[in-house]
This record gives C-alpha cells, sequence and structure tokens, in this order.
C-alpha cells in the first residue's frame, strides 16, 4: 500500500491559496495525505497578512494546534507590488471578520525557512513541498543551509507563464516575478523541479455554480459560507481584472498543484531546462524553455503544458465536499 504524501504548503494566501489548503486537507480527512506544516510568504498581501490569513483558515479547518505555522522571510527589495487588488486587504476578501481569531502570534512564530530546514532535516527524501507562493522562504532556506532542497522528496511549483502572457507583467508571472532571484536559486537547487504554469492554470476557473454544487449539502456549515463568500468576492475581481475571458468565475491556479500530486493523469508533463529572466528591463522574471531541436546539456524541470481542466474541477468539488 502506497505511504500518504507528507506535506510542506508554502503558500501566500490568496484566494486561490485557500482553496489549494482546502483541497489538500480534504485529502487528509480522507487520510490520503499529511501536512507536516505550513509556511506563509510574502506575495498576495504582506507577510503579516498572509501568515494571520492562514492562521484564520488553519483555525476554520480545525488546524491551529496540530500543524507548524511558519512565517515569511521578508524580501526588502522589490519591483513588483502584492496583489491585494485580486485578494482583498486581508487576503481573503474582506472575509477575515468572519473566521475564527488568528491563534499565532506573527513576532515569535518561527520562520519559514527555519520550518523547512527542520522538516528537511528531521525526515530526509519524504516530505514534499508544495510551493504556491513566491520562492522566498525556499531559497532562503538553500542559501542558509545549501542543499537542503535536495532533502524535499519533490518540489512541486505554481508559477512561470511559457507559451502564454504573463499576469504580473507582460511576459513575468507573480509567483515568480514578485522575487525572479530567489526563483533562480531554487530550479538550480535540483534537477526534477514540477512546475504548474499559467498555461494551464488559466483553464482552471472555478465558477458560482460549482461553489453551489460543492455546498449544497451543507449550506449552513460555517465551511460552506465561506467558499460561497470567498467565491463571490473572487469572481468579482476576477472579472473586473479581466482573468477569464469574461466566464463567470475564478482562477485556482494552485490548486494545480495539488491534482499533480493527486489527479497525475489530469496533466501533460514535458522535461526541459527552466531558466529566469532576472535582468531584462521587459522581461524579467520571465521563465523560458528552449524548445529548439538540438542537444541539451541539462534538464531542471518537469512542466505541465496540458491539462484536462474537467475532470481535474470535478476531482476538486467532490473531494471538498469531504471537508
Amino acid at each position: 500500500m502506497n505511504k500518504k504524501p507528507k506535506i510542506i504548503l508554502d503558500t501566500d494566501p490568496g484566494g486561490d491559496d485557500i482553496f489549494a489548503l482546502l483541497w489538500l486537507q480534504s485529502l487528509v480527512r480522507q487520510n490520503l495525505a499529511e501536512i507536516v506544516a505550513i509556511t506563509t510568504a510574502q506575495g498576495n498581501v504582506e507577510a503579516e497578512v498572509t501568515f494571520a490569513c492562514a492562521s484564520q483558515v488553519m483555525g476554520l479547518l480545525g488546524l491551529e494546534s496540530s500543524i507548524p505555522l511558519g512565517k515569511g522571510v521578508i524580501c526588502q527589495q522589490l519591483e513588483i507590488g502584492d496583489a491585494a487588488y485580486i485578494h482583498g486587504n486581508d487576503g481573503m476578501g474582506g472575509l477575515s471578520g468572519t473566521l475564527p481569531k488568528s491563534q499565532h502570534n506573527f513576532e515569535i512564530a518561527p520562520a519559514a525557512d527555519e520550518v523547512i530546514i527542520e522538516q528537511l532535516s528531521a525526515s530526509p527524501g519524504q516530505i514534499t513541498i508544495i510551493a504556491i507562493a513566491p520562492l522566498t522562504n525556499l531559497a532562503a532556506a538553500e542559501e542558509k543551509c545549501p542543499g537542503i532542497l535536495k532533502l524535499a522528496k519533490e518540489i512541486i511549483i505554481m508559477g512561470g507563464a511559457f507559451q502564454v502572457p504573463g499576469n504580473v507583467t507582460a511576459n513575468a508571472e507573480f509567483n515568480i516575478g514578485f522575487n525572479p532571484e530567489a526563483a533562480e536559486i531554487v530550479f538550480q537547487s535540483r534537477t526534477d523541479i514540477v512546475v504548474l504554469p499559467l498555461d494551464i492554470t488559466n483553464k482552471l476557473i472555478f465558477t458560482p455554480e460549482m461553489a453551489v454544487e460543492l455546498t449544497k449539502e451543507q449550506q449552513n456549515h460555517s465551511i460552506s459560507k465561506f467558499v460561497m463568500a470567498l467565491t463571490e468576492f473572487m469572481t468579482k475581481t476576477s472579472l473586473v481584472y479581466r482573468q477569464t475571458e469574461g466566464k463567470n468565475g475564478f482562477l485556482i491556479h494552485d490548486a494545480a498543484t495539488i491534482a499533480y500530486l493527486f489527479y497525475p493523469e489530469t496533466l501533460l508533463l514535458q522535461r526541459g531546462n527552466v531558466e529566469i529572466e532576472l535582468n531584462g528591463k521587459l522581461t524579467k522574471g520571465q521563465t523560458f524553455l528552449d524548445h529548439r531541436h538540438f542537444p541539451k546539456s541539462q534538464s531542471n524541470s518537469w512542466v505541465a503544458l496540458e491539462v484536462d481542466n474537467y475532470n481535474l474541477l470535478a476531482c476538486f468539488i467532490e473531494d471538498l465536499k469531504h471537508l
């Protein structure tokens, strides 16, 4: 019998981050996964806010005392601002007042890079890192303890844009573009990074109708009410910022990482060497794969370029009913 995956979730909640956490926890409740730590990152909103947001969602799910929560490493020199205009100033569409108060103290919480180092050192080759945020925490861990990321069983990243436009600049996807130097460190750390880019996540539109289907059996449950309200908020901002080609819904980008681990049949991946542009005036943060037909001396990644979005979303909806 296969062992259930042990997972560190590195996240910057964020609406789609929250839905990824909900999906992961639904799999935990089916005894199919184990979350060993959650680390928050500066990204969609400021580090203190992503920390508080994660803490509150953990409280909603009953996880506030059972799983370590690390606070994000601060990146001082940023060229790209946060995405509060999409996710709300609290990272959850103004819904923080409807959830349990945070039970974690940011000031005394362990740093995310230290949590990553501690967990990987204690269980080498056993823990999968799911990174759905800028890669600041992972890069900080690697710089502080060179070679530590090689101790992960696998690293799965939502990030990049290869054959589609970026979503934070014309060419860069947010998680990579927010801190491209960190992304460069992570992609150089090992040769089997799994990448779920905008090329496939742009097809993962979660609609209000899907939310109704998901929650209809327990409409008055606190999680159901939160899902409905967050879906309504994210749908409105996604339409305003033209993220879904006018379709009523929002993109659950980060959920693709969960699908890779538990529903790999929904994705088709290509082997290649992902490179990050660090200096370009117009292309900083862009991700590249060389598609020319000549011998390549190295590869560092598996990149998803096709997705069965209908079945992925169907699995997502059915699993979340276990919450």
